[in-house]
């Protein structure tokens, strides 16, 4: 295979090739379980689920860990606010989280760790550093630790940054640093802190900062070195900056490949709790499917910033529904080959639009052929080899238990309203056949007539 990928830390594009034959591992960094996820979230995971898809398809077994931070300073701030444990809402939250990715197709991760079950291999990363000279316990007394950032010179390659424009870390409070650009490792407990949101250490209780908790999880799961470090392009600095430096400083070769997805905004600006414009999922799939908000997300490349609109969105729909269509009529449920058009899309780094456009000229040839009578089997399972690798295989999103045997009552009444305006435009009783049509379009059922007979979707 000869995948092409955009690495944001050298600014190339570079092939990718696995530091071990036959396999490829990945790290992403997942969210902070602070309260529901929306849009903006999910087009992470999306993107990456997109990129373990392809790497599987091209033969690669795949190691995809993606963590969650489950405490910080956030966390604390909304519990207390809602009068919930810390650890309550953080797992409230994950539950969230974990029924809004299977909603819209994807994939659990290999293992998915959170930052308050790895406390042990923090500390420990944390003693290299300081036995290195990287880092530091503060001395004012309040159990912080510090990353040196002037004892690693090579600090600011990733975003190619020199360490005296760079502002000052905002993660702890100054009084003890060295330096203003130092980040926490180690952050002390404080009083006004349950004492359940701390755990012992050498340097006094306390909790994990945010940027050591992947480079430690990423270690343990993955080893000293691994493929490639996937994240939202806002967390190139400082986030991803602080992961790198600090794992290289302990002597780890960490990362071969940085990829960062871009925004999902709104008037503009990034999608974000704190403007106020975010968009919960469970509320947007009020309108649309799961399937057609994934659509959606994947018809962007992972670099091209999204601005967000209904009206977008509902059109997206409307293309996906044409290759659904397209598969009922064939009857189509085994999947083919890819195009090599369209695998020559995605080996360009991760070229979803142009691959896109290689699916629907798929269905525009399917749809020729079968009214030209015609079949299109062949073209179908094309079809959903190439959505299988998107993740838009329409069965994966079928349902199932109580909510299967609705859909089957559902079906009995649709067909049976169906029944009767074929009945009526037998008898050419087109305003009864019109009624009915109307009738189920006002319920959200959309009615295509075809060869085959009249067909049905919400």
């Amino acid at each position: 295979m000869t995948l092409r990928l955009h690495d944001t830390a050298t600014r190339d594009v570079r092939d990718f090739v696995p530091l071990r034959d036959g396999h490829a591992s990945i790290y992403v960094c997942g969210l902070t379980v602070q309260s529901e996820p929306h849009v903006g979230h999910v087009r992470s995971a999306v993107n990456f689920d997109v990129l373990r898809r392809w790497l599987e398809h091209r033969g690669l077994e795949v190691d995809f860990i993606r963590n969650v931070t489950d405490i910080d300073d956030k966390i604390l701030r909304k519990a207390e606010e809602q009068g919930l444990h810390w650890y309550e809402l953080a797992q409230r939250m994950h539950h969230e989280l974990d029924d809004v990715l299977a909603s819209i197709n994807v994939r659990r991760p290999t293992y998915e760790p959170g930052a308050t079950g790895h406390v042990p291999e923090i500390l420990e990363l944390i003693d290299v550093l300081v036995e290195k000279g990287h880092a530091y316990a503060a001395e004012d007394g309040s159990g912080d630790v510090y990353f040196d950032v002037r004892s690693w010179p090579s600090y600011g390659e990733l975003t190619r940054q020199a360490l005296d424009d760079m502002e000052p870390a905002g993660d702890a409070d100054p009084r003890g640093k060295r330096d203003p650009r130092d980040f926490a490792l180690w952050k002390g407990a404080k009083e006004t802190e349950p004492a359940t949101a701390s755990w012992p250490s050498a340097y006094g209780r306390g909790r994990p900062g945010w940027h050591i908790e992947c480079s430690a999880m990423a270690r343990k799961y993955l080893g000293p070195a691994f493929d490639i470090h996937g994240g939202g392009v806002d967390l190139r600095f400082p986030h991803h900056e602080n992961e790198q430096a600090q794992s290289r400083a302990a002597g780890d070769g960490f990362a071969a490949y940085w990829l960062h997805n871009a925004w999902i905004t709104t008037a503009g600006e990034k999608m974000s709790k704190s403007l106020g414009n975010s968009l919960l999922v469970p509320n947007v799939l009020e309108r649309v499917r799961g399937v057609e908000l994934r659509y959606y997300m994947v018809s962007a490349h992972y670099r091209s910033t999204v601005e967000f609109s209904f009206e977008a969105l509902e059109e997206a729909a409307g293309a996906f529904r044409r290759v659904e269509s397209f598969l009922d009529r064939v009857g189509a449920t085994v999947a083919g080959e890819v195009p090599d058009a369209f695998a020559a899309a995605m080996d360009d780094d991760l070229g979803t639009p142009a691959a896109l456009a290689v699916l629907h000229e798929q269905v525009r040839e399917g749809n020729r052929v079968l009214a030209a009578g015609e079949p299109a089997d062949a073209i179908a399972a094309a079809v959903l080899a190439m959505l299988d690798v998107l993740g838009l295989n329409p069965a994966d999103f079928a349902t199932s238990g109580g909510d299967e045997k609705l859909t089957g009552v559902v079906d009995v009444l649709v067909q049976g309203l169906l029944e009767e305006r074929t009945t009526a435009r037998a008898d050419k009783d087109w305003a009864r056949a019109d009624a009915i049509r109307d009738r189920l379009k006002a319920a959200g059922v959309e009615i295509e007539d075809t060869p085959d007979g009249p067909k049905w979707s919400v």
